[in-house]
């Protein structure tokens, strides 16, 4: 068999990368996700070829990714691209307080905040109910992470030091992409050129392994983290719709309908037993409406990729 000299397989590789158009083929972003997953075998070449058609059909944007902490497979799908936050914040910003309370602040999650009713934002389904009495730093992560809460995801983020705290503690996590930078609910306002409030599916994955399944957090913490995303009553229709009822799922979404934004990151476990799956899912489109089924089908994508299903 002849072989391409480097100069013809550099002038090929260079070709690939610049093919297509951000919505259209996903050439380019399909060649930045085999780079991060390894060479593109079986697996991969099933996400790719799947998920660039279910966008296709979407006519949207769908960003995934998917670490077995088992094997340290990954399969992915413009996994390197920004995507709105939305409310996943709730997840990583619960546990910057959670890590925040057991280096600095003893004490802090049995804190008691109280707000006004000035502060009170759309969808705060448990703080509407508590503006006198209040809830303890605890109470107002369960709110924020099982009923996405906006009004308790501003209160933790008040623990951490706001936007730029929980910048800084992406950064503590090696994270350099994702950040924040406003609240609940301005920080859904999004267009495609802006970083502000943005994350990569490749990154999240990353701070969310080390939250569940690292050592980011100490192991009650890391226990109390993984009991509120379990408990989560906002994704029953993303990524967990799209798995085995006996697999055991906690999840953190994120919604904009404005925006087409549906977004899930998960915690899979196949097996009680077993180490854990990492998933994200990201969605954007033109069309002011989300599709939850669309998140579904992406995680069954992912876990037939990484061979578990």
């Amino acid at each position: 068999m002849r072989h391409a000299s480097p100069r013809r397989l550099a002038a090929a590789l260079a070709a690939t990368l610049l093919a297509g158009s951000s919505l259209g083929t996903a050439t380019a972003s399909a060649a930045t996700t085999e780079a991060e997953a390894g060479p593109l075998q079986g697996g991969q070449a099933l996400v790719t070829k799947e998920l660039r058609a279910l966008e296709k059909s979407y006519k949207g944007r769908i960003g995934a990714y998917a670490i077995d902490t088992a094997t340290g497979r990954t399969v992915a799908y413009r996994s390197g691209e920004r995507f709105p936050l939305l409310s996943t914040f709730k997840a990583p910003v619960c546990a910057a307080a959670l890590h925040k309370a057991s280096t600095s602040a003893p004490g802090l999650m049995d804190k008691v905040v109280k707000w006004t009713k000035a502060e009170l934002k759309p969808n705060s389904p448990t703080t509407e109910k508590h503006v006198a009495d209040g809830l303890t730093v605890a109470q107002l992560c369960e709110a924020a992470i099982t009923l996405s809460d906006n009004t308790a995801g501003n209160m933790v983020l008040k623990q951490v030091g706001g936007p730029a705290g929980l910048t800084r503690y992406f950064r503590s996590l090696k994270d350099p992409v994702s950040r924040l930078d406003r609240w609940e609910t301005e920080l859904n306002d999004w267009s495609a050129k802006d970083k502000r409030d943005t994350t990569t599916p490749a990154a999240i994955s990353r701070d969310l392994r080390l939250l569940t399944w690292g050592d980011a957090l100490n192991a009650k913490d890391r226990q109390r983290l993984i009991g509120w995303l379990r408990a989560n009553r906002t994704g029953d229709t993303r990524i967990r719709a799209g798995l085995p009822k006996s697999w055991t799922i906690g999840d953190k979404t994120g919604t904009n309908s404005e925006i087409g934004g549906a977004n899930d990151i998960a915690v899979v476990w196949p097996d009680k037993a077993a180490a854990p799956i990492i998933m994200a899912v990201y969605t954007t489109r033109s069309t002011p409406s989300v599709d939850d089924k669309v998140l579904a089908k992406t995680a069954t994508v992912l876990a037939r990729g990484l061979g578990r299903l």
